[in-house]
């Protein structure tokens, strides 16, 4: 995986959703993959496996399934803890945009 500074530390938002493998039903790919469509270039979306990435999971202190953030410059704006729906998220993008 590429630094995280450096995929957080850009001028675009960048949505972050941080999940496990075994709640993926209950938050399926299609959900973010709407959000990325409606966005197109204007943000980045991410997932981050947290059994794959426990240093940094542990490091933001993710303790939740999924758990979302914003950030933008390199700054945190926005995080939840929580099943998200495709709208929900794009409309919480778009204010940092």
């Amino acid at each position: 995986m590429a630094k995280f500074g450096e995929l957080i530390g850009v001028e675009k938002p960048v949505l972050i959703d941080f999940y496990t493998e075994y709640n993926d039903d209950e938050n399926p790919l299609d959900t973010l993959r709407d959000v990325a469509a409606a966005l197109g270039e204007s943000a980045k979306v991410i997932k981050i496996d947290i059994n794959k990435n426990e240093t940094l999971a542990d490091a933001l202190r993710v303790k939740g399934n999924p758990t979302f953030m914003i950030y933008k410059n390199g700054e945190m704006k926005w995080r939840q803890t929580g099943h998200q729906d495709a709208n929900t998220l794009i409309g919480l993008v778009q204010q940092y945009l």
